[in-house]
């Protein structure tokens, strides 16, 4: 019983991505605050990268990997970007919320 070790499948971390994307998937339908959903967002990033590596793993390809890198860099981008305007905005206002934010339109 002690000398029993699990190894983890790729079907393990593909379940593991289709539950954090699922949450992500919930977390931007169901809440109103910017902030939240674009950690939201965030999430479903990280489990869409997930599953490029398992799926590049199990395959043993360099591939997924690569793609990894290239969404990492425009989620950094798009980190910089929309947490500024999302910050100030929050600053200006104390109750925003998602439907306030189409007074930006221009």
């Amino acid at each position: 019983m002690f000398g029993l070790v699990v190894v983890p499948t790729p079907t393990w971390y593909l379940v593991l991505s289709a539950v954090l994307f699922s949450i992500g998937a919930v977390g931007v339908l169901v809440r109103r605050n910017p902030l939240v959903m674009f950690m939201c967002i965030e999430l479903m990033l990280n489990a869409v990268n997930l599953t490029f590596v398992t799926v590049g793993r199990a395959m043993s390809d360099i591939n997924g990997q690569a793609i990894v890198f290239f969404v990492m860099v425009v989620a950094a981008a798009e980190v910089v970007v929309g947490l500024g305007i999302i910050v100030s905005i929050m600053r200006r206002r104390s109750g925003v919320n998602v439907d306030d934010l189409t007074e930006l339109k221009g």
